[in-house]
């Protein structure tokens, strides 16, 4: 038996966190897990079902992480399961072609009108990191306008600090990434379309893209002011720069396909990934056949993976997306998110508690403000403290919340009228604790 073993059978969240730093970075494999933003010891989860996770103490809770939001359809859904177990049995990866890639490609080209070919890689960093290669050839420019707060996977040239002022060119966010890559980023403050076309205007004929999240997951919940997107697509036709949707995040998350189709927009490339991986590594970034046949072998942009597309991940995505096609999935899911985010709104007003409040489709976000957010700087202006109070209390009425103020969150087809209800009285709880 293992340390790690040992640690497990003592079902001790304690324990298996020492155990952990031994052996990984800060003990974890992912930055948020380590509970930084929220203060305590990290805890340990050793299964999902449904609309729960459960811990190695024995802890039981309604997830609203859903696994940063691939669980749509709930965690540990049979047909997924089942279409995983399947595709398993005939082997894990065979890093050559499979009919099942194809098959998930056409469901996904399907239902995004501006998507004719379709890359999958394994991770949305990889899709954000290849649609700029791509970008950058099919128009032979260099700079990238991206939005301050607006995550794009731990790419080096995507890492940037925000800046001051309007036109900011970007500092690097983490070490390790040369200030010169980093400065081929071009900074604007979302919803400020004034902002880019500053940029534009001195920059416009460098520009090789903009690259945006439809909606904003990684600075709580913004959504886009009106014409803040279509203003974007403007300006891009105008100064012959592709718009690229991050639609990471709201893929097939906040409707079917996603947020292009809510807004009836048309993205030159668009990156994928979570719900259309149904909880496995999966990702994709696709565009009109013009852009897509850049790509090698057609053309000079070099982009490969060795699990892209492989087997057992394309089942999980496939049986996920069929569930997720059934006549009023997303409308089941909106009500419910609605219903939610009204009551904890409620809530809140009711203890004098200022909060923020907003959902689309089954992704949804809270933050302690007293006014709407609209960028980051509203974000970063948020009452942090209380979340991390707030998180700790949710923890005690048995909810599974972010680590973090400044993510968005998620529900799935498995929250039922319970666990809604579970929600909000568990809020109305901590916020009585809180505001006493």
């Amino acid at each position: 038996m293992t340390r790690i073993d040992e640690a497990i059978t003592q079902r001790n969240s304690n324990v298996l966190r020492q155990k952990a730093l031994g052996v990984l970075a800060g003990g974890v494999n992912s930055p948020v897990r380590a509970f930084r933003a929220v203060g305590g010891e990290p805890i340990f989860l050793e299964r999902a079902s449904g609309c729960h996770v459960f811990d190695v103490d024995g802890n039981q809770y309604i997830d609203l992480v859903g696994s940063w939001g691939p669980a749509i359809v709930g965690h540990a859904h049979p047909k997924v399961v089942e279409a995983v177990q399947e595709a398993a049995v005939d082997g894990l990866s065979f890093g050559a072609c499979c009919a099942s890639e194809a098959e998930l490609a056409e469901i996904i080209v399907g239902a995004l009108p501006s998507v004719e070919l379709l890359r999958m890689v394994s991770s949305g960093t990889e899709a954000t990191m290849s649609a700029m290669r791509l970008a950058r050839a099919a128009t032979g420019r260099d700079k990238i306008i991206k939005f301050t707060g607006c995550y794009h996977g731990h790419v080096d040239g995507l890492l940037v600090a925000a800046g001051s002022g309007a036109a900011t060119f970007g500092e690097p966010d983490s070490a390790g990434v040369p200030r010169a890559y980093a400065q081929l980023t071009l900074l604007a403050p979302y919803n400020d379309l004034s902002a880019v076309a500053k940029i534009m205007a001195e920059h416009g004929q460098d520009v090789a893209a903009i690259l945006v999240e439809p909606i904003a997951g990684n600075m709580g919940y913004i959504a886009p002011a009106p014409g803040f997107l279509e203003g974007l697509r403007t300006m891009c036709d105008s100064h012959s720069s592709l718009l690229v949707f991050d639609e990471v995040m709201t893929g097939f998350r906040v409707g079917w396909g996603g947020y292009q189709n809510l807004s009836n927009l048309s993205p030159d490339i668009t990156c994928l990934g979570k719900v259309v991986g149904g909880g496995m590594p999966v990702a994709a970034f696709g565009g009109p056949r013009h852009i897509m046949e850049k790509l090698s072998p057609l053309g000079p942009v070099y982009q490969a993976g060795t699990l892209s597309g492989n087997p057992i991940a394309m089942a999980a995505g496939i049986a996920t997306l069929q569930i997720c096609q059934a006549s009023g999935f997303y409308d089941d899911l909106s009500v419910k998110a609605t219903s939610l985010t009204h009551g904890i709104q409620t809530a809140a007003d009711s203890t004098g508690i200022p909060l923020q409040t907003s959902s689309t489709g089954g992704m949804l976000g809270l933050s302690f403000s007293n006014r709407p957010l609209s960028n980051f700087d509203d974000a970063q202006a948020c009452d942090h403290d209380l979340y991390a109070r707030f998180f700790q209390e949710m923890l005690k009425e048995g909810i599974w919340l972010p680590p973090s103020g400044y993510e968005a969150m998620f529900i799935s087809a498995a929250h039922d009228e319970k666990a809604i209800e579970s929600i909000i009285q568990a809020t109305a709880n901590a916020f009585g604790r809180l505001s006493s």
